[in-house]
């Protein structure tokens, strides 16, 4: 690994992790939201969350059909996300295990 990309590592460690749990939580919010299936997702505030997760949940309910008339694919998209941000950036994750290592070898 070269050294700017070990030193741009943690920087970019911390912005995936952060990025992946707002994303999670814009589509927690989606679940919640439909309950209220009133809610105009083009006004207000809710176009900032419907906009990053809209584009994802068009194409998964091409894939996945409601069930019982619930949509399911917020649900889908949470797990999808949780597992990729543990997988990168958990406490075993790969970028995780890579600073920890670069950090030993500095030591």
């Amino acid at each position: 690994m070269t050294p700017l990309l070990l030193q741009a590592l943690p920087i970019i460690h911390v912005l995936l992790g952060v990025l992946l749990a707002a994303w999670t939580l814009a589509f927690l919010l989606r679940i919640v939201l439909t309950w209220y299936p009133q809610v105009d997702m083009t006004k207000g505030a809710w176009p900032l969350i419907a906009w990053p997760t809209e584009p994802v949940l068009g194409l998964t309910r091409k894939v996945v059909a409601p069930i019982g008339g619930v949509d399911v694919t917020p649900v889908i998209w949470v797990g999808l996300i949780s597992l990729f941000r543990e997988l990168l950036v958990g406490q075993q994750g790969v970028l995780s295990q890579i600073l920890l290592r670069s950090a030993h070898a500095v030591a």
